[in-house]
């Protein structure tokens, strides 16, 4: 026999000790006890609910659903055809994003469409879930009400299988990721669909800049396709929408900033409010004191903290 496996301590080294038992012990009672809090249980209860909800409404939809995704899909393979994505025949809807994007769809339009779908939505379902985990675990009661809330443009985006959801979650992303990496997520979300522009402010500051500088390629981009750039803004505007409810997802970008802040809307608190009230009269009464005594040096002020500000706004203080 080998000389290691005589070891007399060899048949202890996987035999749980005393200490481990007691850690998962430990573990198993806070994890048993936080599932007993009254915020959690109500939390699971409404995911519980809207799940269920969510999926009965999609599984009854069948084949009807995906419409947008069908879109795409065919968009690319006009295209690659040598057709017009903007204005396709048949029972397709037209691309109407710009057409520099178009490459971006290429990898998965190539897939037959019943695998297409399949992939896409379950994408969509599986990056949802991953930001519902993150959010749940800093604020299980606030992240099932805020899905309670979207749920209906939620359902809408994975009835349809658009591109909102996906751009929504670009931007959560760039909120985790580096300033390069951020930047292009939120400029590529921007250039796709006007929304995820109004998210700009919940970037890192150092992401606000790189978004600016790959915003500007896109407008290159766009200036090179131009002819079909006319084409696909005609399309896009001319073409009947339904009421758009699906942008509301916009709002679940904002998540990651807000959980992230103790109490970002403090002033708002029906305690702090009077006092948040008093100190903003204050400190325009000694602003108004200090230009009646020397405009030209509070000018001057203003305009240093002007500068400093916008600085450190996109990160280059």
């Amino acid at each position: 026999m080998n000389a290691v496996t005589e070891h007399p301590l060899v048949s202890r080294i996987d035999r749980p000790t005393r200490r481990r038992a007691g850690v998962h012990a430990r573990a198993l009672r806070r994890e048993w006890s936080r599932l007993h809090e009254p915020r959690r249980l109500l939390a699971i209860a409404l995911l519980a609910l809207t799940g269920g909800i969510m999926a009965a409404f999609l599984i009854a939809r069948g084949d009807l659903a995906g419409a947008d995704a069908r879109a795409y899909w065919a968009g690319v393979r006009v295209w690659l055809a040598g057709g017009d994505p903007f204005r396709p025949s048949g029972v397709f809807l037209p691309y109407v994003y710009a057409p520099w994007l178009l490459p971006l769809f290429l990898p998965w339009a190539m897939l037959p469409w019943n695998v297409a779908w399949v992939v896409w939505r379950g994408a969509n379902v599986l990056l949802f879930m991953w930001s519902v985990e993150w959010a749940y675990r800093r604020r299980p009661l606030s992240t099932a009400v805020a899905i309670v809330l979207l749920s209906p443009p939620l359902i809408a985006t994975l009835d349809t299988g658009n591109v909102t959801l996906l751009l929504t979650l670009a931007v959560w992303l760039a909120q985790f990721t580096g300033p390069r990496v951020g930047g292009a997520l939120w400029a590529l979300a921007a250039s796709m669909k006007w929304f995820p522009a109004v998210l700009f402010v919940f970037l890192p500051p150092r992401a606000r800049t790189w978004g600016l500088v790959v915003a500007a390629l896109a407008v290159l981009l766009m200036l090179a396709t131009w002819p079909a750039t006319i084409t696909q803004i005609d399309t896009a505007l001319n073409f009947p929408h339904p009421l758009r409810i699906d942008y509301l997802l916009v709002l679940w970008a904002a998540v990651p900033w807000l959980w992230r802040h103790a109490d970002p809307l403090w002033w708002a608190n029906r305690r702090e409010f009077p006092g948040a009230v008093h100190l903003a009269r204050a400190r325009v009464a000694g602003a108004w004191a200090a230009v009646r005594t020397d405009p030209t040096a509070v000018r001057l002020q203003a305009r240093r903290g002007l500068r400093e500000r916008v600085r450190a706004f996109f990160g280059l203080a």
